[in-house]
């Protein structure tokens, strides 16, 4: 879904596929036929925008045959689907029963993430709509926080910079510009967009800036007018947005709010859950750690990193941060320039919901989608921007 910008810029929606589970080019191009096709039905428009996850073996296949490439660039245009962005964040296995800690491997001290990352980038150059000159992918914040030490991160800074070169040498060639978002994930070594500038200063280029993703920013925490402030201020640029909702429990202490959250405790994703103290963030990797002590003080909220739909709050005594979700739109894209032009629903838990909130079957999880991108095409135009045909 494109849309104007009172400045005249096209800002582009998109939903993110990794909510699908397909890992092999078959995979995917089955879920533009199953999935991507039916939402944009759903919404009633010729053209929809989807933020593409290829995994590695997807990928590498892509990249080593260009009459595949073609065959899917083909396949998107037939079923009225383009791609501005890639989620280049999981590697592989996002679909695994348990996916945790995993998910953060290869991480940017890793030749593999290098590898894999401009094969994206070179991947994206083509898939591009003719008349799109800019695209996005989103990346894992260098690396899980444990076990990365100045070896590693000197490794990930030199990758980095590598990367930077060669989509300088890739926008000569096709023309078209890449640009790289480490998107900030409680638990990582980049956990908040604070933790952002001084990695991103240090490579100083236009080509690598921050993925905000809202569930992250609002389960650590942070304000968006900080945040964007700070961001801007030290010249981070903001290739992509990730619309996303956390879980909030505005009063972790009660029996009934504990039950009510110990339903979204699941095994195959990491829920990271944090709180504020006056000492600063306190939280656990997961949020059944969360629950099984005292590891968290009940005083104030607690937030859990669990996307929820967007159209569809927890039932009380749970709520999410779609306020905060609000407030960084507002400011992203509500000001007299957009400081991103691609924003991306990534609800990828609909399985990992609790079982009677999951959806049953393709209907219903094509029903979902489409409400949730519903909710962000009123929140645009709301904020002033032109829905495009």
């Amino acid at each position: 879904m494109r849309f104007r910008h009172p400045d005249g810029t096209t800002v582009h929606l998109s939903y993110c596929t990794n909510v699908h589970p397909a890992e092999t080019l078959d995979g995917v191009i089955a879920q533009l036929r199953d999935h991507c096709e039916p939402v944009r039905k759903r919404l009633g428009r010729d053209r929809l925008g989807i933020g593409l996850w290829l995994a590695k073996d997807a990928a590498r296949a892509l990249v080593g045959d260009p009459a595949a490439l073609r065959g899917l660039r083909a396949e998107l245009d037939r079923r009225g689907l383009e791609v501005v962005t890639l989620n280049g964040f999981p590697y592989e296995g996002f679909g695994a029963e348990e996916v945790k800690y995993r998910v953060y491997k290869p991480d940017w001290a890793d030749p593999e993430r290098l590898a894999h990352t401009t094969d994206l980038a070179r991947l994206l150059a083509s898939l591009l709509p003719e008349d799109a000159t800019e695209g996005s992918i989103s990346t894992l914040p260098l690396a899980w926080r444990t076990s990365f030490g100045d070896t590693a991160s000197g490794e990930a800074h030199t990758a980095l910079v590598t990367l930077a070169e060669r989509l300088d040498a890739l926008e000569e060639l096709t023309g078209k510009a890449i640009r790289i978002g480490l998107e900030p994930e409680p638990g990582c070594l980049v956990e908040t967009t604070a933790d952002a500038i001084h990695p991103l200063a240090a490579i100083a280029s236009r080509r690598i800036g921050i993925c905000i993703d809202t569930c992250h920013l609002a389960t650590s925490f942070e304000d968006p007018q900080t945040a964007l402030a700070a961001l801007t201020a030290a010249g981070i640029t903001i290739p992509k947005a990730q619309l996303s909702a956390a879980l909030h429990a505005e009063e972790p202490h009660l029996p009934e709010v504990r039950a009510a959250l110990a339903a979204f405790a699941e095994p195959r994703f990491l829920h990271q859950t944090r709180t504020r103290t006056a000492a600063g963030l306190r939280g656990t990797d997961d949020l059944d750690e969360a629950l099984a002590g005292q590891t968290l003080p009940e005083a104030a909220p607690w937030r859990a990193h669990f996307h929820v739909p967007l159209h569809a709050r927890p039932a009380p005594p749970l709520t999410s941060t779609l306020p905060v979700l609000r407030d960084a739109l507002t400011r992203l894209v509500g000001g007299p320039v957009p400081l991103t032009r691609h924003l991306e629903v990534e609800t990828y838990t609909w399985q990992a919901l609790p079982p009677e909130l999951r959806p049953r079957n393709r209907t219903q999880l094509a029903d979902g989608i489409a409400a949730e991108l519903a909710l962000a095409r009123d929140l645009l135009t709301d904020l002033g921007l032109k829905e495009l045909p």
